[in-house]
């Protein structure tokens, strides 16, 4: 009787474990932050069959987060669904129909199970986000966020459930492009990493996996080499239209170095480029260049201010 007993309890611990071991499925979802990227990730998860809540401080930020989703659904419904418009119409009716807005990210959380950040790039308003959701979100709801220059890790401390905290960082347009980079920090569990990578794949992503290295693995390639290129043009080695020409016919790039700083933002590259200096004094990939330095200081960010490295009109 007494092996029967313990048998029976090694058995039950089993079980216990094997269910603790599970990964979470996710089925609602809550992203905080309504402008391109969040809006995008709302889509996408929308589209894919998630219930998803799309989080902003205003009901007019929502409005017009709501309007770009369902102009980019109708852009996607004219390739996917080329000869099908009725299959077409009846996509874009209950993707929207999954989605919702709220200005309240606090009662939000309560009945969520992931929860993607995509507000703006800055550690203490991201800080402060999290360790605010962390007191009213249920115990086995993910955390992830979509930074592309900030480390997960710190992010993670700022809650109690750094084994549930992970990156999730998706490109822009987030519709179109395919990647997703997935960032595992060294407390994030083994659960909470394959969700994310079930997650990604299962919007039609094509998930990458990363240890909690700044920049990930494109931005830590990306953003020396535009620097190094800014290099180049500074020295007086090349100007900086035949840079952008060597690297779209010699190395097969849809944008020249100089088109793609002006198109992601000189101000943006730089805020990056000063925090990685800032954690890697010594590390001569993130020197700050004086140029981009003096063009952000004359508030030429690139195309959206009309003038970075080209002026445009």
């Amino acid at each position: 009787m007494a092996f029967a007993t313990r048998r029976f309890v090694r058995a039950a611990s089993s079980s216990a474990a094997t269910a603790a071991a599970k990964k979470l499925i996710v089925k609602h979802v809550t992203v905080i932050g309504g402008g391109l990227m969040g809006a995008g990730i709302a889509q996408i998860a929308a589209a894919s069959g998630y219930t998803v809540v799309l989080v902003d401080q205003s009901d007019e930020i929502l409005k017009k987060s709501t309007k770009g989703i369902e102009e980019s659904l109708k852009r996607v419904t004219k390739k996917k669904f080329a000869d099908k418009p009725e299959a077409g119409a009846e996509f874009i009716t209950k993707t929207l129909k999954n989605l919702t807005t709220s200005t309240d990210a606090v009662a939000v959380v309560h009945s969520t199970d992931l929860v993607i950040e995509a507000i703006v790039e800055n550690q203490e308003v991201k800080n402060e986000l999290f360790k605010r959701l962390d007191k009213f979100a249920p115990e086995h709801t993910i955390f992830a966020s979509n930074t592309s220059s900030l480390q997960i890790t710190q992010l993670a401390n700022s809650t109690t459930r750094q084994d549930r905290f992970g990156g999730l960082h998706f490109f822009n347009p987030v519709p179109m492009m395919k990647l997703v980079e997935v960032i595992k920090t060294p407390m994030t569990s083994q659960k909470t990493f394959e969700s994310l990578m079930d997650f990604s794949k299962a919007v039609g992503k094509s998930p990458v996996s990363c240890k909690d290295t700044p920049g990930f693995i494109v931005n830590r390639l990306l953003i020396p080499y535009m620097l190094e290129a800014i290099r180049l043009f500074e020295r007086g080695d090349a100007s900086k239209e035949d840079i952008d020409v060597a690297m779209k016919l010699g190395a097969g790039y849809p944008m020249g170095p100089f088109e793609l700083l002006d198109y992601v933002g000189l101000d943006t590259t730089k805020y990056i480029v000063d925090g990685w200096h800032s954690l890697e004094p010594n590390n001569p990939l993130f020197l700050p260049s004086p140029l981009l330095n003096k063009l952000v200081e004359e508030k030429k960010l690139g195309k959206k201010t009309g003038e970075g490295f080209y002026k445009y009109n």
